[in-house]
């Protein structure tokens, strides 16, 4: 029989459109933003994650949540603020790579509140990128 985690984890990786991973008693859903990329002039498939996750699920039925995701500058303002308005914590923005075209941003999320809440808001602001992000399993 399954566990409630295990069944909270499945549905939060429903909810964002990925595949479900459990280890060491946290819940994880890894998808990747589609773009054309290169680094030093090099193409590159990697530089583009999104992933998404919780742990620490209380009686109360919250957990912590986090993410961290690709956007190119101009998805920053609308995408940021969406996540902002329904309570989300942004909790760091920066470059990872120099000479890339285009330039990426990585975005880190956080909050404390029931997962599957955390993935509805989540799925609802993938709405202001310029494209979804995909699942990394085929």
């Amino acid at each position: 029989m399954m566990s409630q985690f295990e069944n909270i984890c499945q549905e939060f990786a429903k909810i964002l459109n990925g595949k479900s991973k459990i280890s060491q008693g946290v819940c994880s859903v890894d998808l990747h933003r589609q773009f054309h990329v290169t680094v030093q002039g090099k193409r590159s498939k990697s530089v583009g994650p999104a992933g998404f996750a919780f742990e620490s699920l209380d009686q109360h039925g919250n957990a912590l949540n986090f993410g961290e995701i690709a956007i190119l500058q101009e998805e920053v303002p609308a995408f940021v603020q969406t996540l902002v308005q329904q309570g989300i914590m942004i909790s760091a923005l920066h470059n990872h790579w120099i000479f890339m075209e285009p330039s990426l941003l990585y975005l880190h999320i956080q909050s404390v509140e029931p997962p599957l809440n955390f993935a509805k808001k989540v799925a609802y602001s993938f709405r202001f990128l310029q494209s979804y992000p995909v699942s990394t399993e085929k």
